[in-house]
């Protein structure tokens, strides 16, 4: 990192953006964008450069030390051919099929996520393959550095250069989110245990959730399973992916009188135990196994637009705002009735996500992170968040999906998605 003497008028780099990027952890998030039909490069790089950059001199800036230690965004020159990749790739038969090209991109993905960012150069890259795969004609890879701003922020960048494919001329929209209550609206006698334990319950879970998150940071780790191979390094990775019917999800949702992230966090939990099973006959299905959380601390249900974003004493700062929350990952047994009926699974995880949500564990270990920043240093909380994800075993998070079709330069997209690359969990396969 670069030492300057003079850093007065310069930036200076949020907290979590230190420790997120420091000797201990240096964490990004990839989207991976599928395209329709093959990528117009000069279309493509123009539409970044004019939208994209501007939108916050981050993306325009190096970090660097001050002579008193304290870190500031620089502002450099941008040269896009720095950070413009076309990798090329060519099958030893002289032609490749698109189940062929799948094990390249999925191998170059994983190439892309263990290198570090050039020195010197603003913490983002594009990669353009371009060859068909079984997905999309051509694919474009976006690697941004954490410490830019969290997933919120830098979805929200990503989507400011979109535009719907049946018409441009609209806004971007994405679903309503409704706030879900369990209750029976037509239950007005709320008897007086009911009452005492809606309020009492809220200080328990926090005081539980918070003690456990504790343990779980410093000495309790998890089993070792398929899923959590304990070691110490970083290890490659392949993205998978698999779609799922948003009308299924919402009858399930209603059958059983949960929330939508209820019922995919019991679809992965549950595959995750089936997993763990078929890969390891000696996997005991009941082992001690966390999945830890990433949840947005803004109180906002959507996306606002980055220009609000951007401004002084926003609603919906940019930056890094989130925090982690332990989730265990509920046991079966092979004979358990749960593994021949997913219902029961996906409610059991109801459960589990419905004390968590009465919990304000997220806000306290959010303000520990603050005061550890405060007393001690960003390579001190990186250790801890480090640590943290070292004794957990999977990290689960979502972000919304607009409703509409997108399209960028006119390019109509098949499939987005997310991943991160930098975290030990994210893919510590045995």
């Amino acid at each position: 990192m670069e030492l300057i003497k003079e850093d007065d008028g310069l930036e200076p780099v949020s907290p979590s953006g230190q420790y997120l990027n420091s000797k201990v952890l240096s964490v990004s998030i990839l989207g991976i964008l599928e395209f329709e039909i093959p990528i117009d490069d000069s279309q493509a790089m123009s539409l970044f450069r004019d939208n994209f950059l501007p939108i916050n001199p981050r993306f325009s800036s190096i970090m660097v030390t001050g002579e008193k230690g304290a870190r500031k965004w620089k502002k450099v020159g941008v040269n896009m051919e720095n950070h413009v990749h076309v990798p090329s790739f060519s099958s030893p038969k002289g032609s490749s099929s698109p189940s062929e090209n799948d094990s390249f991109l999925k191998s170059y993905i994983s190439q892309i996520a263990m290198q570090p960012f050039p020195q010197g150069q603003p913490l983002w890259e594009i990669h353009i393959i371009k060859c068909p795969t079984s997905e999309a004609q051509e694919t474009l890879i976006f690697k941004l550095h954490h410490a830019l701003g969290d997933g919120y922020s830098l979805v929200a960048a990503l989507l400011s250069c979109f535009q719907r494919a049946d018409d441009p001329s609209l806004p971007v929209t994405f679903p309503s989110v409704k706030k879900f209550s369990s209750a029976n609206k037509d239950d007005r006698n709320i008897g007086l245990r009911k009452v005492v334990s809606r309020c009492f319950s809220p200080l328990v879970n926090t005081v539980r959730d918070f003690g456990w998150s504790l343990l779980k940071s410093t000495c309790v780790k998890d089993d070792l399973s398929p899923i959590r191979s304990g070691s110490e390094s970083l290890q490659p990775y392949s993205v998978s992916t698999i779609t799922f019917s948003l009308d299924q999800i919402k009858e399930i949702k209603s059958r059983l009188r949960v929330t939508v992230n209820d019922v995919i966090s019991g679809v992965i939990f549950l595959g995750t135990r089936l997993y763990m099973q078929r890969v390891s006959t000696n996997s005991n299905l009941s082992t001690n196994s966390t999945a830890l959380g990433l949840l947005n601390t803004r109180n906002l249900r959507d996306y606002k637009p980055v220009r609000d974003m951007v401004r002084p004493n926003s609603e919906s700062p940019w930056g890094n705002h989130f925090a982690f929350l332990h989730v265990p990952i509920p046991k079966v047994k092979p004979s358990d009735s749960q593994f021949s009926d997913p219902l029961k699974f996906v409610y059991k995880t109801h459960e589990v996500m419905k004390r968590k949500r009465s919990s304000f564990g997220v806000i306290l270990t959010g303000k520990l992170l603050e005061i550890m920043q405060k007393c001690r240093n960003a390579e001190a909380v990186a250790k801890h968040i480090s640590r943290t994800a070292r004794n957990s075993s999977m990290g689960i998070s979502n972000v919304i999906g607009p409703i509409h079709k997108l399209s960028l330069a006119n390019h109509p997209l098949r499939g987005v998605y997310f991943t991160v690359a930098g975290i030990p969990w994210v893919f510590n396969h045995r």
